[in-house]
């Protein structure tokens, strides 16, 4: 018994202490925004996609090189006269060539295929500008939820403490009945087994707040996921007066999921224009300007140097594509699929947001009735404590008054908590989940 006493005043000191530093939920979700690394691998891909977005890669610029080369032969030759039949022989004849030259080379019309695929890839940064905002809407929502968490479960970590306090009075008072003989031995057990089993609950509780705690330090991207928190929250607030139809109209203007699915569709409809470019001429430009060195062993000229430009334009037009409609086609179909997922997501939001909505009202109107519930049996508590402190009630009859004020007190922080559940999920939907920062 003296460890369990003792196992349980270490908890209440770890739990109880004084804070060296508070944090607000903004100070939390600000240092986690700049250090989780999940959100930081997803700026990367975001910072990828923008250095990828220009006009080079999307083939609208020249593009210049720059070629050096030299060759060289060692002939032997036997060159017979048909005047005369003699025989003229060469040994071990050298010619070398030095060749340099700046070629230049530039798609001019292409069908608006260029133009499609740099609107595509300036598409592909929105769309990873829009990945990147869904992720940090999805880790204020989490860290939120987790946050408010921890302070439920300090809440009833609270609670408990207080519990077993009571219980370990109750325990003293009947360890003196019994000793004048006022109680049994029965009553004495009775009460020792209700404390341990308060003070096991106190452990159990201990280890649910340390886990929500490092849960918290992880989101927040911090090494020492032991180090204590502090939060200047002590209650979880549910303040926030929504209106479902502002909320609906919020979420088709400016959901995250639904700006995605729109530029997806956007997307499609550039793969497309994409594959049309085949039924344009193209344009190409292409120039040079080089310089030619050859020297020679045995002809005329002993060496030859030439230099200058060429230059041409190159104009064509695909007469066969090798059956590729089935990629128009493809395209076509893919616009459609797109159009449909933008309605069926919409579809899947409305009915979220309205399932979201009837447990919020379900869960205020709960928490109504638990907060007039934890009123009543605090006061039944307190009735049923100066009658047994009279002797005018049984130990059972006792316990019974306490677990019905922490079964009230548990219940009002479930339902406070699943209050701000829907509350989070209904701002996330709706695209103001922002206002957690504010």
């Amino acid at each position: 018994m003296k460890k369990i006493i003792f196992a349980t005043a270490l908890i209440l000191c770890s739990s109880l202490a004084p804070a060296q530093h508070s944090n607000n939920l903004k100070e939390c979700l600000e240092r986690g925004l700049e250090n989780n690394y999940s959100l930081r691998i997803v700026r990367n891909k975001e910072s990828i996609a923008k250095n990828s977005s220009g006009l080079a890669n999307a083939g609208m610029l020249p593009t210049a090189s720059l070629t050096a080369g030299y060759s060289g032969t060692l002939d032997n030759t036997d060159v017979t006269s048909r005047a005369n039949g003699v025989t003229t022989s060469e040994r071990n004849i050298s010619d070398h060539t030095l060749r340099g030259a700046i070629d230049l080379q530039w798609t001019i019309f292409d069908g608006f295929k260029m133009q499609a695929n740099y609107n595509r890839l300036k598409e592909l940064h929105l769309i990873s500008q829009t990945q990147t905002r869904i992720a940090i809407e999805n880790y204020v929502a989490t860290f939120t939820s987790e946050y408010y968490n921890f302070i439920k479960q300090t809440l009833r970590m609270n609670n408990l403490s207080y519990a077993v306090k009571l219980s370990r009075e109750r325990l003293r008072i009947v360890q003196d009945r019994y000793v004048i003989g006022n109680n049994s031995r029965l009553d004495l057990l009775q009460a020792r087994v209700d404390f341990n089993a308060d003070s096991a609950e106190s452990v159990k509780q201990f280890e649910r707040l340390s886990t929500s705690r490092i849960r918290l330090h992880e989101l927040m991207g911090e090494s020492d996921v032991n180090t204590k928190l502090y939060m200047k929250d002590t209650i979880i607030y549910n303040d926030y007066a929504l209106n479902f139809d502002e909320l609906w109209q919020a979420t088709l203007e400016t959901n995250a999921e639904l700006l995605a699915s729109s530029q997806e569709k956007r997307l499609a409809e550039l793969d497309y224009q994409s594959i049309k470019s085949r039924d344009y001429p193209y344009m190409r430009l292409n120039a040079s300007y080089g310089y030619t060195h050859n020297r020679y062993e045995i002809n005329a000229n002993k060496k030859r140097s030439e230099w200058g430009a060429d230059f041409g334009v190159t104009v064509g037009f695909n007469l066969f594509d090798g059956k590729r409609s089935r990629e128009r086609k493809n395209a076509k179909i893919a616009i459609n699929n797109a159009e449909l997922e933008h309605k069926n997501l919409e579809l899947t939001l409305y009915a979220d947001i309205n399932e979201l909505w009837q447990a919020y009202e379900n869960n205020r109107r709960l928490l109504s009735l638990e907060r007039q519930n934890v009123v009543a049996a605090r006061e039944n508590y307190d009735i049923a404590y100066e009658r047994y402190l009279l002797g005018n009630l049984s130990g059972i009859e006792m316990r019974e008054a306490q677990k019905s004020l922490l079964d009230a007190q548990d219940r009002l922080l479930d339902a406070e908590y699943n209050t701000k559940v829907c509350e989070i999920s209904l701002l996330q939907i709706s695209g103001r989940i922002g206002i957690y920062l504010k």
